[in-house]
């Protein structure tokens, strides 16, 4: 059985085992990705601009003018862009935060982590000699052991992060394409073309999305294209009421 935490003020009345599985927690919740955790966040990017400027240009067909619709896309390429990039580098400040946080850790608290690093090789069936060498070795480079302790105790996958301007661009292509497409569709052919091109956009996306996060495309797509028939009949029907 492992011993009791000696300093509360850094395990909060844990034992060492249970303060790492809070911090992998924290840790998680850190890293969560902007754009879902399991697609690069460039590519759910990309796939969210386009089903999202799909759905506008729906909703914005029966309302506006073409020229008008164009302007606003336009504004919501800006938007898009920038607003991923933002997300982007706010994710990468609260990682840098905590890591600094463990930092400071291990530079004033090397006694318990030297617990917590105990904790988690015992978990992982060290024992005996072969444990304490591996503490040991891990101890002696302040370096590694904060690499080890951000992915064994945080879940850290420092090197697996994107930048946040690769995600922007995945914004931007998708807004891009999908907008080039729909208005070269808004210019040329009837209001069921229109339709049934964003319908086209909206699927693709949805089923690319699925098939990179290894989930089922049918009832992605189905679901994507059934909300976004839903958000398009109340928009007109509330556009009859007034």
């Amino acid at each position: 059985m492992l011993e009791k935490a000696k300093d509360p003020a850094h395990f909060h009345g844990k034992q060492p085992l249970e303060h790492v599985l809070a911090a992998r927690m924290k840790g998680q919740i850190a890293t969560d990705e902007i754009h879902g955790a399991e697609m690069p966040g460039h590519l759910s990017a990309l796939t969210d601009a386009a089903k999202e400027t799909a759905l506008i240009f729906l909703l914005l067909r029966p309302l506006l003018p073409a020229y008008a619709i164009l302007f606003f896309i336009c504004g919501w390429l800006v938007w898009k862009t920038g607003r991923s990039a933002l997300l982007g580098y706010s994710r990468l400040e609260r990682m840098h935060r905590v890591i600094e946080e463990e930092r400071w850790e291990i530079e004033h608290h090397r006694p318990q982590e030297k617990e917590e690093l105990r904790a988690l090789y015992q978990a992982k069936g060290f024992s005996g000699r072969l444990l304490d060498e591996a503490v040991d070795v891990l101890m002696a480079d302040d370096n590694r052991l904060l690499q080890v302790m951000l992915q064994e105790e945080l879940g850290f996958r420092v090197e697996s992060e994107e930048h946040p301007l690769k995600q922007a661009a995945g914004a931007f292509i998708g807004v891009f394409a999908s907008g080039a497409v729909l208005t070269l569709a808004l210019f040329t052919l009837p209001s069921a073309g229109v339709f049934a091109m964003a319908g086209t956009v909206i699927a693709f996306s949805a089923g690319f999305a699925a098939r990179r996060q290894k989930n089922r495309v049918t009832p992605a797509v189905v679901w994507n294209l059934a909300c976004a028939l839903l958000a398009v009949g109340v928009s007109e029907s509330l556009s009859q009421l007034i």
